[in-house]
């Protein structure tokens, strides 16, 4: 009964937990992204503001960086939300993720003062992030999870 239970539980699991981590996955850049259409609503919007100045050269600045993050960020969730466009999504992601890790170069003496700071550890658990992200992306690439089979 309970070898019964736990394969049917593994066949579920093998078919629905990466398209549920892809919803989940892209709730959290709606969430996220939202955020930043609002001035001073985002808890890392002066660093995300700050990182995109840097990374394009002083060409985007203040609320129009802000904007940019935002609509790059909901984009990206929506793709994962909907499975529409979701390659391209993909592909904006990587950016969105090289981005977000940045701040460790271009500011470390700032988000290590000594101990991390706040910042430095929102940014740490975009780990999480670029993970759920690779295993989308190898579903989206046409890898399949699939149970194992049983060891006799």
């Amino acid at each position: 009964m309970i070898e019964n239970a736990t394969s049917k539980l593994t066949t579920w699991l093998s078919r629905h937990s990466i398209d549920i981590l892809r919803v989940s996955l892209g709730l959290v850049f709606v969430a996220f992204g939202t955020l930043k259409f609002f001035p001073g609503v985002s808890p890392a919007e002066a660093l995300s503001v700050a990182t995109l100045e840097k990374l394009s050269l002083g060409m985007l600045s203040g609320y129009a960086a802000q904007l940019v993050i935002a609509g790059m960020e909901v984009f990206i969730g929506l793709t994962l939300v909907t499975g529409r466009l979701l390659k391209t999504g993909l592909v904006v992601m990587t950016g969105a993720l090289a981005g977000f890790f940045a701040p460790y170069a271009l500011f470390f003496t700032d988000l290590f003062p000594g101990a991390p700071t706040l910042e430095a550890q929102y940014i740490f658990k975009d780990i999480v992030l670029a993970a759920a992200a690779m295993v989308i992306g190898a579903r989206a690439l046409g890898a399949r999870l699939v149970p194992a089979r049983e060891r006799r």
